[in-house]
């Protein structure tokens, strides 16, 4: 974080401050901010988070002894540190990443970029930070922090010499993101796709987009929108964006995309595609694998070439992208077992374009194996794309379909009614059935997608068998 007094931080967030030992309102602080005690350093300041399960507060200790210098909170903590009582600590911590923000946007050249949609934010993110990192110091979330305390906290690890800051947003309800991006009004915001990820807490897809639109109408009026073409409802933001008077780019796979794709090729060494910007068309080779991959790296590269990045330049980097993110398409095992460890999360889409990636990178003489646990939050259509994707896999051809948990067996029903039994799709009860029965069943050849969504855990599951087949 930039350097800021006690006193200032404490008339940011409109709290009350109680120095302690030899500190006093000007004594100045800069170091991370967060909510997790075990990020701290020395100099750092710690957020005191309530939480159903568990309070912040309990943990004022562990901070101060990993070097927290400050604490914010909302009652006073019998522990030996500086603090400022709030009634809000996470409307405090948002106070607080909105004006250092301001205050860096007021003294320097920071640029910021926004990127909201149902699938592809984090590896979106990953992919333009590898691109803007090579162009002055860039700031951008780890892993997925793209809710109410993820990015403000990923906000304020901008400093003084920041170029640019990469923030992700994901929405927790309609409203979320028009709060989070109104905290930085990014120059620049993607909008990737808007598929059935979290459409049960929006009223079904149409409330999904516009929830994603809110990014569009949060950014500045003299920004860039730069949006995926080949999702319709991604498409008629453009009206939104050009309302408020902003430039808008279009990226995919459309003749009619500013960032475009063709010539699309996936195998197991990664994915190819020729990469097309006003007539200018040059190879792009990721090593990520899944053709899905290909619309986050146009995004990136669509995004880079706003904030003045040559797409040749941008090109040459995303070649350097080894993985997306851990749990994201990760490859692990070894050349007679290869597991594809895809269990962060699991959308309709997503599903389906890991299902996909599968049947693609296999050869004849091998055999697809998916092991498949539910996606979440998908509302009164979780029953209709559970079956979708059961029927999915079996016209893919998947060799065996391994369906793990309760919440997933229709999943595994609607596989069955297709045609693949006689052992061909199974249902295990949890985890621990599937390893034992994976271990023993699996065989050179075989190529192993393992997918859920977050909260089911099956990217455990497929870290065990990494290690495994290592």
């Amino acid at each position: 974080m930039i350097a800021l007094s006690l006193a200032e931080i404490a008339t940011i967030i409109g709290g009350e401050l109680r120095p302690v030992g030899d500190d006093t309102a000007d004594t100045v602080v800069d170091g991370v901010v967060d909510t997790d005690s075990r990020t701290m350093e020395p100099g750092s300041i710690f957020v005191a988070k309530p939480g159903a399960e568990t309070d912040g507060h309990r943990f004022v200790g562990a901070a101060v002894d990993a070097g927290a210098v400050l604490a914010i909170v909302e009652h006073p903590v019998d522990e030996p540190v500086t603090q400022i009582v709030v009634s809000d600590t996470i409307a405090a911590l948002a106070d607080l990443a909105r004006e250092v923000v301001a205050r860096v946007r007021r003294h320097g050249d920071l640029r910021v970029v926004g990127i909201t949609g149902s699938n592809g934010k984090t590896t979106t993110k990953n992919f333009l930070a590898r691109v803007l990192e090579a162009e002055g110091e860039t700031v951008a979330p780890v892993r997925s922090y793209n809710n109410e305390v993820g990015a403000p906290v990923t906000m304020l690890r901008v400093t003084e010499n920041t170029r640019f800051l990469v923030s992700e947003f994901g929405a927790a309800g309609p409203g979320s993101i028009a709060r989070l991006a109104g905290l930085v009004e990014p120059d620049v915001v993607v909008v990737l796709m808007v598929g059935m990820a979290h459409a049960g807490g929006f009223g079904g897809i149409e409330g999904t987009a516009k929830a994603k639109a809110e990014l569009v109408a949060a950014a500045r009026p003299d920004g860039t929108a730069v949006l995926g073409i080949d999702d319709a409802r991604v498409a008629a933001m453009r009206e939104l964006a050009v309302a408020r008077g902003m430039r808008v780019v279009g990226f995919g796979q459309s003749q009619d995309a500013d960032v475009r794709a063709h010539d699309v090729e996936v195998s197991a060494a990664g994915t190819r595609c020729i990469v097309d910007v006003a007539g200018e068309t040059i190879p792009l080779n990721l090593q990520v694998l899944g053709a899905h991959h290909v619309g986050n790296a146009l995004a990136a590269i669509a995004a880079a070439g706003v904030l003045g990045v040559p797409t040749a330049d941008a090109v040459a980097r995303l070649r350097t992208v080894e993985i997306a993110e851990r749990w994201r398409m990760q490859p692990l095992g070894n050349d007679r077992v290869r597991i594809i460890n895809d269990a962060y999360n699991a959308s309709p889409d997503s599903m389906a374009a890991a299902l996909r990636t599968l049947a693609q990178i296999t050869g004849p003489q091998e055999r697809t194996v998916a092991v498949l646990g539910a996606m979440t939050e998908l509302g009164e259509s979780a029953g209709e794309e559970h079956d979708r994707i059961g029927l999915l896999a079996v016209r893919l051809n998947i060799r065996r379909i391994v369906v793990v948990g309760p919440e997933a067996r229709r999943l595994y029903l609607a596989a069955v009614g297709e045609g693949s039994w006689d052992s061909e799709a199974v249902h295990l009860p949890d985890q621990d059935a599937a390893f034992e029965y994976l271990r023993t069943e699996l065989r050179d050849g075989d190529r192993v997608l393992v997918k859920s969504s977050n909260s089911v855990g099956l990217r455990h599951l497929g870290d065990r068998l990494g290690e495994l087949f290592s």
